[in-house]
């Protein structure tokens, strides 16, 4: 069974989801809070993304790491000790649909300590603009929304802002963007890995290269607004 983890806004209470374990990531008195997850996805956000990496890709099982509560920002302490959790519980992939604008050392070393236990990291990119985080360190595999991907098509942009592209649009089409595009790369991949779970990181980015509809950016784009808190 392959595990993957989500980090966002938690996910939804809905009967036989695969999730095999699911935790709250929250800052209080300056240091960060894990617990058992009693709230369920207050956004929408989560709930649309594990729904897209589910319809795409079983049979995989969930480890839900919920940063966002009330808005979409949180701390990048928080993003790390998901990041941690998820690594510690066995987690082969892992989905990170938002960007932080600033680099900061404990997301970096956190994405480094996942990278070294052999996961793989996919987070999103916008189309346009400055670099984000975690997306632009090395080694995590940079996603954004491509207009041109229909769902389960992907497209090489290897571009300075992104390496994939994916279908912009969840099924609740008020979710859209970098973030959507994220997720559908991490379906795609779990799709690889399921066939041939012995493959390195390296040779699922050649896989997804090879299996790429478009080659080089649109014209069009959709930017992510979807971004963590720089505190």
């Amino acid at each position: 069974m392959l595990k993957i983890g989500i980090i966002d806004s938690g996910i939804g209470v809905t009967a036989g989801l695969p999730i095999l374990d699911a935790r709250d990531f929250f800052w209080r008195n300056g240091k960060i809070i894990s617990c058992d997850t009693e709230v369920p996805d207050q956004l929408g956000h989560g709930s649309a993304l594990a729904e897209i990496i589910l319809q795409q890709s079983p049979p995989i099982s969930l480890l839900i790491a919920k940063v966002f509560f009330h808005q979409l920002v949180c701390t990048p302490a928080q993003i790390a000790a998901a990041l941690d959790w998820q690594i510690s519980s066995g987690a082969t992939l892992i989905n990170m649909s938002f960007g932080l604008h600033s680099d900061r050392a404990i997301l970096k070393e956190a994405c480094q300590r996942a990278l070294h236990a052999g996961a793989i990291l996919v987070a999103a990119s916008p189309a346009r603009g400055a670099p984000v985080y975690p997306a632009a360190y090395p080694g995590v595999i940079r996603a954004t929304g491509d207009a041109r991907c229909h769902k389960g098509e992907v497209s090489y942009l290897n571009s300075g802002q992104a390496d994939f592209g994916g279908h912009v649009r969840a099924n609740q089409q008020k979710i859209a963007g970098a973030s959507v595009g994220c997720a559908y790369i991490t379906a795609s991949i779990a799709t690889i890995l399921l066939a041939q779970p012995q493959l390195k990181p390296i040779e699922i980015v050649d896989r997804l290269v090879a299996q790429a509809k478009y080659l080089g950016t649109e014209n069009r784009c959709l930017d992510s607004r979807n971004q963590c808190d720089e505190g």
